[in-house]
């Protein structure tokens, strides 16, 4: 490898995510205009090419759900704004799928640097699979990467989002493949005392480091 290779920047889980502000297929859009919401950003290696139409058809598919949720859906490659369009137009026409969410056009691959979308291994001019997860206060709360040749499942992204939610709003973890209305994980205790106690406190206790709640 030379030494002259660049490599991709990689942001920080529980960091601000990095900041940008780019033209989309609905106007410009600043990571600050979705302050107060989630937000899933996501990338696509290109245009007019079948696995990322499976997965923006699947995403414009559940963007109510989304919604329902807080959680805004914003798209990006390395095309043109035009491009972009053309697209779009396509997947209607040919699909019957409206693409309601907006798509940045990042011919600059600033964004795509910025959030290490770009990997070298893959491809120097097109973003793999990226899916990155911000909360409302603009921090990065999780990251997928998946390879050029095969697609994401949007239905994890959402049931993502929704465990990321329960876990602020309620102070515990989820397990495996958890799903709403499921029971959750209460965080172990941090002291000797407090684990000799765990077993009274009412909670579906297995071992004093593993109890579950229902929420």
């Amino acid at each position: 490898m030379s030494n002259d290779t660049i490599q991709p920047v990689m942001p920080q889980i529980n960091r601000p995510a990095p900041d940008f502000t780019a033209k989309t297929t609905h106007g410009e859009k600043s990571l600050s205009d979705y302050r107060g919401k989630w937000l899933v950003l996501f990338a696509h290696p290109s245009d007019f090419t079948p696995v990322c139409t499976t997965e923006f058809s699947a995403f414009a598919n559940y963007a109510d759900q989304f919604k329902a949720v807080n959680t805004e859906l914003l798209g990006l490659s390395i095309d043109s704004i035009h491009s972009h369009i053309a697209w779009t137009r396509s997947i209607k026409e040919n699909f019957g799928v409206e693409i309601t969410f907006p798509i940045i056009a990042d011919l600059s691959m600033k964004v795509a640097n910025a959030y290490g979308m770009i990997q070298p291994g893959a491809s120097d001019t097109a973003a793999v699979r990226a899916t990155f997860v911000i909360d409302p206060e603009g921090v990065l709360r999780a990251m997928l990467y998946y390879p050029m040749s095969n697609g994401r499942s949007v239905e994890e992204v959402l049931r993502l989002v929704k465990s990321l939610q329960t876990s602020d709003e309620h102070g515990v973890a989820t397990p495996e493949a958890w799903l709403p209305g499921q029971p959750v994980i209460v965080p172990p205790p941090h002291t000797s005392q407090d684990a000799e106690a765990r077993q009274s406190e009412g909670y579906e206790y297995t071992d004093w480091y593993f109890c579950k709640k229902s929420i």
